[in-house]
């Protein structure tokens, strides 16, 4: 079934014009009452999308003019052991369109029925994983993080079964591209050498033009993902479950799966259910990034025409990636605390301050906030230890020509997706309620503003709120 004629999105579908062994082609499958939730009319007008959104088009019960729906192939390792064959299972790349800036994007269906990579899964979607990835995607978008966008949200009108039936739903999503450390594992893997260049050259074209060599790719990519990484930190991001399949070669941040943000700060914070020995913990992504990129430098081994030559200009890289994450990580927390011109002796200091605040449990977002505004010192249970460090900090501010209140303001949010909240909002969706879904997307789209009508979801939660672990909901 095509879709209607009042919808226009200008396809261009590079990916499926690449060998029929990166994917498999298939539509989606037909829900049994589909109704919009959320259309994102703003992102459609970047993408040059026009007309009037349907919700058959976004569930999957009738295909777009021009797109070419289908599931990409990839492997990866997930929590650090290797899975030979992963893929699409619940999502189907529909095609891809030139937004107004020039830019290449994808434009996804995920929870749109099972593909040949689904392992026995229902290839659906609940309707509590599709709003939490539209709300955090498009938080992080605001907050200034490189990710992948949601177009639309689209109930089913039908269930699906996890540990209980629940709502289904579909979620569009918008991506620079679905290119993944897992798509070069799997043709590494397979031997497939020809198909391994061809991605190469595909990647590169798309992504990194300039770039002549697999080095030069493994560089970018790595400096792209350290700056990654150093953004979510800085923001109390934690993925929860940064498997290379979840690892994008564009350096986005893609797959929302148990994420979550920290209300309380402390480096160790985990809370996706599956990440039982903290893996993916807060103050573990830098480190398991560069675990991430060596995955990818092992994949990109065959494409050398020298293996000792390829490991020690890899390695090289590779270690070089703990210095690069550092650099990016003071220049971003020392904005944090208003210094603009940041040397490696202003560490200690914002050292100091993260160690009193996971020793006093502080609020991570509205500690950082509140040395804007003066009032940073009402964040801590014990003042006095609070006035030391200030003692210390405000000559180091007095020393430097910019005014640090306006560069603490710009990089601190005083308000991001609380766990709390987001689950408040699927509770209320669950039975049928939008309006804190709404509210919260609203509300997110400016997180450097603090109007006094969002006070209370600048609040931390209460002890009977907080959230202990977050779910995949696959």
């Amino acid at each position: 079934m095509t879709s209607n004629m009042t919808l226009n999105i200008p396809f261009d579908n590079s990916y499926a014009r690449l060998p029929a062994g990166f994917y498999t082609r298939q539509d989606p499958a037909p829900v049994k009452a589909p109704s919009l939730i959320a259309w994102n009319a703003a992102l459609a007008a970047e993408l040059g999308i026009t007309g009037t959104p349907d919700a058959a088009t976004f569930a999957g019960n009738a295909t777009p003019h021009g797109a070419a729906p289908l599931a990409q192939l990839y492997a990866g390792h997930q929590f650090g052991n290797y899975n030979p064959q992963l893929g699409d299972g619940r999502a189907l790349l529909l095609g891809e369109v030139i937004d107004t800036t020039g830019t290449r994007r994808d434009i996804q269906l995920k929870g749109s029925g099972p593909t040949p990579y689904s392992r026995n899964g229902d290839g659906r979607a609940a309707l509590g994983p599709v709003l939490r990835e539209y709300v955090v995607s498009e938080a992080m978008h605001a907050l200034g993080i490189p990710t992948t966008r949601a177009l639309a949200a689209t109930r089913t009108g039908q269930e699906v079964i996890r540990e209980r039936p629940l709502p289904g739903a579909v979620l569009t999503r918008v991506a620079s591209s679905h290119i993944r450390v897992g798509t070069f594992q799997v043709f590494a893997a397979r031997q497939q050498y020809a198909d391994l260049q061809t991605l190469f050259d595909y990647t590169v074209d798309r992504h990194y033009p300039g770039v002549t060599s697999p080095t030069d790719l493994l560089r970018a990519v790595a400096t792209r993902q350290a700056q990654l990484i150093a953004a979510w930190l800085s923001v109390g991001f934690i993925h929860g479950v940064m498997n290379t399949d979840n690892c994008s070669l564009s350096g986005e941040t893609i797959d929302y799966g148990p994420c979550a943000f920290m209300d309380t700060y402390n480096p160790e914070t985990k809370f996706s259910s599956i990440d039982r020995m903290g893996r993916y913990s807060y103050a573990a992504q830098a480190d398991i990034i560069v675990w991430n990129m060596a995955q990818l430098a092992t994949a990109l081994v065959p494409l050398m025409p020298d293996d000792d030559k390829a490991i020690a200009e890899f390695t090289e890289i590779l270690h070089g990636m703990g210095d690069t994450i550092r650099a990016e990580w003071l220049t971003r927390f020392a904005a944090k605390i208003g210094i603009s011109d940041p040397t490696p002796e202003d560490a200690p200091l914002i050292g100091e301050l993260l160690v009193l605040m996971d020793g006093q449990q502080a609020d991570f977002t509205n500690t950082f906030r509140a040395l804007g505004d003066g009032t940073a010192r009402d964040q801590f249970t014990d003042p006095t230890a609070f006035d030391a460090w200030e003692a210390q900090w405000k000559p180091r501010l007095d020393a430097q020509a910019q005014a640090p209140v306006a560069l603490m303001q710009r990089t601190n949010p005083a308000i991001i997706p609380r766990n709390h909240r987001i689950e408040q909002m699927i509770a209320a969706a669950e039975a049928g309620d939008d309006s804190l879904f709404h509210r919260l997307n609203a509300a997110y789209a400016n997180p450097y503003d603090a109007p006094e009508a969002d006070a209370d979801l600048r609040r931390p939660p209460l002890p009977d709120e907080r959230v202990r672990a977050t779910f995949c909901g696959t």
